[in-house]
């Protein structure tokens, strides 16, 4: 194996803690990475602004040294409030302006031509959409990896808040406001996650109130306005990525999985939707869209990470620095290479295991409409819990009901969709038997391509004010293994968010459509929808008494009633593409 010029050539040569001026006063710190011997000019420059620390993740150092040996300069930064930098850290508010300041700054010192770009992932993908929203003039590109179109959709999914905020805000930024301010509890990362093996993680994410979470008042002040701010507070509008497209002016590689978190890849098909729309009169809209078969991280991209369960092949893998530096090449420095001729739009069919190409997204599908079927029709399953209902393409002749109880006390506990790698969540139904619906098609007797949004319908009643329904799609092999095809969060919805609590005796219609996927279905396989009403710890529990958990802990049991039939149809709407008119990507 040829080994990386980063690794066999000259050091960098590393400027550390260097003071970046902000418009406000503020100072933050910056590592200056340049090549060594010193270059004979000056360099076009990518940043990466952080609040992981400027020095601390592997694979932003690995791909500073590849950025290095390619011909740039690169700067990573500590965002406002975060280890060296001044500040107090707000997460996300101060980007924008930062961000836009960062890039000024680095544009006009002699070691850069003037040319900058900027990359990371998750947070430093945020980051660098807020600062790109800001226009920077001397901003040329970006690959925001695994980010969000909506910060209020990072932090709420369909209305649910993401517990794994706790975890986020208790581990990883805590522990420095502790440091900073001399708080008491753990300094450190390595503390904290003492600390909360130590109490286990119910302790944490299973507490309720959750604003009265461990000392997070105090080391998280941020955690406490998220959890006040409703999910359509204009409060948010100062994360809304999608709705202020039109002016950005730099390049931008959209790079997300489809086992990301679900704020993920529906934020990539939206910002590069919005970026076309909005620059339909160009000749070409700067702007590329790739979708993997990944979770949420680098190493998940570049197959670093042990792979695990479902296996789709070495090709799902991708050199993460590579792409990124060909497309900082093509649209920083200028250079016309085989970047000129690739699609605008590149994904990886999961289940067929091959990378397809569009200059569209999605490509052009017709919709199946499968209908969910009570489990007394249906008979017993094939999946071992005896209570599946059936996927149907007719809708029941009579009016049924399916129901089950959710406990918030005792809730459904999650198997994530992606551990160390796609995970198998065949044991679902028979752990949480009488907490959830599940509903199934026969054994397919062809392959059927689903590409896009996967909508469903639902008519729901409650004997109860309030609940939660979360939704899992799965592929399910003839040996019984179940593969999620999206995060599961992508299927939550809290039913008051759709009009209010349910009156006693309503039947309230909704449409859960952020199921989004690539997926074959191969013959023999079968499509199961899950429904349940919470999916701990991952999302916040619904005490569906009414009462918000962020500042009440009195829960109640509830019942959640799917009505199916002539007048209340509840169905599952699948984009298929013909296999013939999907384009295989080259090499």
């Amino acid at each position: 194996m040829t080994r990386d010029p980063a690794e066999t050539g000259p050091a960098p040569h590393i400027e550390r803690g260097l003071a970046v001026p902000m418009c406000d006063g503020a100072v933050l710190r910056a590592d200056l990475w340049l090549p060594c011997p010193a270059p004979a000019g000056p360099l076009p420059v990518l940043i990466c602004r952080t609040p992981y620390g400027r020095s601390a993740d592997p694979d932003e150092q690995r791909f500073a040294r590849t950025a290095v040996a390619r011909g740039y300069a690169v700067l990573m930064q500590d965002v406002r409030g975060r280890h060296d930098s001044e500040g107090d850290f707000e997460p996300h508010v101060h980007e924008g302006r930062d961000g836009f300041d960062s890039i000024e700054w680095a544009a006009a010192q002699g070691w850069c031509d003037g040319r900058a770009g900027t990359f990371g992932l998750s947070y430093p993908g945020c980051a660098q959409w807020l600062a790109a929203l800001e226009a920077p003039p001397h901003l040329l590109a970006l690959a925001p990896a695994m980010s969000y179109a909506r910060l209020r959709e990072a932090i709420r999914y369909g209305g649910v808040f993401d517990a794994d905020w706790v975890r986020w805000a208790y581990l990883s930024m805590a522990p420095e406001r502790r440091r900073r301010h001399g708080l008491p509890g753990p300094q450190t990362e390595a503390e904290a996650w003492d600390e909360w093996q130590r109490q286990g993680e119910d302790a944490f994410l299973g507490h309720l109130p959750l604003a009265e979470v461990a000392d997070l008042r105090h080391t998280a002040p941020f955690f406490g306005q998220w959890l006040a701010q409703p999910q359509h507070s204009p409060w948010w509008d100062f994360g809304d990525v999608a709705e202020r497209l039109g002016v950005v002016t730099a390049a931008v590689l959209n790079l997300d999985g489809w086992l990301d978190d679900a704020c993920g890849p529906k934020g990539a098909i939206a910002n590069h939707l919005g970026l076309c729309a909005a620059r339909a009169e160009e000749p070409e809209p700067r702007s590329r869209l790739i979708l993997g078969p990944w979770g949420h991280g680098i190493p998940a991209v570049t197959g670093q990470r042990a792979p695990g369960g479902r296996d789709f092949g070495p090709q799902a893998f991708l050199d993460y620095d590579a792409l990124v530096l060909d497309f900082m090449d093509r649209h920083v420095r200028g250079l016309n290479d085989a970047q000129d001729q690739t699609p605008r739009v590149c994904y990886f069919v999961m289940g067929e295991n091959r990378w397809r190409e569009a200059d569209t997204w999605p490509p052009h599908t017709r919709e199946l409409c499968l209908h969910l079927h009570a489990a007394a029709e249906n008979g017993a399953g094939e999946n071992g819990a005896g209570e599946t209902g059936g996927l149907s393409g007719e809708p029941p002749a009579q009016a049924q009901e399916s129901g089950f109880v959710n406990d918030p006390a005792r809730p459904v506990r999650e198997i994530s969709a992606w551990t160390q790698g796609p995970a198998d969540q065949r044991a679902l139904l028979e752990m949480e038997r009488g907490r959830l619906l599940a509903f199934e098609t026969g054994p397919l007797p062809e392959n059927l391509y689903v590409v896009g949004n996967i909508r469903a319908e639902l008519c729901v009643s409650l004997d109860a004010p309030d609940a939660d329904l979360c939704l899992l799609v799965q592929d399910v092999a003839p040996d019984g293994a179940a593969y999620a095809l999206m995060d599961p969060r992508a299927g939550a919805l809290r039913l008051s968010s759709t009009g209010g609590p349910l009156a006693p005796g309503e039947v309230r219609r909704v449409s859960i459509s952020t199921l989004l996927t690539a997926n074959t279905f191969l013959k023999g396989h079968r499509i199961r929808l899950v429904v349940c009403a919470s999916w701990h710890p991952a999302l916040a529990r619904n005490l569906q008494s009414g009462e918000d958990e962020a500042f009440s802990s009195a829960s109640r049991p509830a019942r959640i009633t799917l009505h199916h039939g002539p007048q209340h149809q509840s169905r599952l709407l699948l984009p298929i593409a013909a296999a013939g008119t999907l384009s295989t990507a080259k090499g």
